[in-house]
């Protein structure tokens, strides 16, 4: 791992573990623990550049969102943390950080309908009926003078106002069925190294836990994406690595489950209503038995 990456990894996840339930502080602990001695092992390589001077933060990598995800993204403040949230908004698919205008889009702005809403169809049309939120497919229903409006609506947003592209909205009716049974190839050919699938921002990153598989690209790049803190359980069933905390590669390879003890069962069960609660991540299969 790089030192940057470990330490982006290592921020990142200090938020997130505030989400995740642990039994009498077991969790927390664990994650620390490992941690810590990771960045032990790097304590030798700088974390400044050659002037001293801290470098700047990188910018978040596209990502994939659901419906749902994109909600979050209302520009109110964040109940949990306290801290205002960003404005996005979604563009016939494409979704924007619309923060810098966030008194047109943010609460109490004339816009705040849209803000974390697909709106291509209400900007098409001009209306503010919210029947027409959320209709990524109905984008390419419209006629010759509303596909004309969107597409100012997207100039706009990308060339005159610069908003930055955050990455794409998937429709549900596209995202793959959660019942279908995927093998353990299957998974290792969603590493999040494959191929972009039409009308997504980054590839899959599957992810198999307590029998489930999660698709983490929609909102997990960055910590299981390539070169980062846990991409050595992207494309594998981590369910033994996750009850465990462990980045063991043997615990990583092996899923099986059967022989640990009850406070490990119970964390994995706790990262498991993490991804379907807190993160939102899609569920996109049930692993083979």
């Amino acid at each position: 791992l790089s030192t940057h990456c470990f330490v982006r990894g290592f921020l990142r996840f200090s938020w997130m573990k505030c989400y995740l339930p642990s039994q009498n502080g077991l969790t927390n602990l664990l994650e620390s623990t490992a941690l810590l001695g990771w960045m032990n092992r790097n304590k030798d390589e700088s974390y400044v550049d050659d002037v001293g001077e801290e470098e700047e933060e990188e910018a978040e990598p596209p990502r994939n969102f659901t419906i749902e995800q994109l909600r979050f993204f209302d520009g109110k403040t964040d109940e949990k943390t306290g801290d205002e949230k960003p404005v996005y908004l979604s563009l016939r698919g494409t979704v924007f950080d619309v923060s810098n205008g966030s008194n047109f889009y943010g609460p109490g702005g004339s816009y705040e309908l849209f803000a974390g809403r697909e709106c291509g169809v209400s900007l098409a049309k001009m209306s503010f009926d919210d029947t027409h939120l959320d209709d990524v497919e109905g984008c390419d229903k419209l006629n010759f003078g509303e596909r004309e409006e969107l597409d100012n609506w997207t100039e706009k947003f990308t060339h005159y106002r610069g908003y930055p592209i955050v990455g794409r909205l998937i429709p549900t009716s596209l995202l793959p069925d959660a019942s279908r049974i995927l093998t353990k190839d299957d998974l290792a050919k969603n590493n999040g190294c494959g191929e972009v699938p039409e009308g997504y921002a980054t590839a899959p990153i599957y992810l198999g836990a307590q029998g489930k598989v999660f698709d983490v690209s929609f909102g997990g790049v960055t910590f299981y994406g390539k070169g980062c803190s846990y991409n050595r359980f992207a494309g594998l069933d981590a369910s033994r690595a996750l009850a465990k905390m462990s980045f063991d590669p043997a615990d990583a390879e092996n899923p099986d489950v059967s022989d640990l003890s009850e406070k490990d069962l119970k964390i994995l069960s706790d990262w498991v209503k993490t991804f379907e609660e807190r993160k939102l991540y899609p569920i996109v299969g049930t692993l083979e038995k």
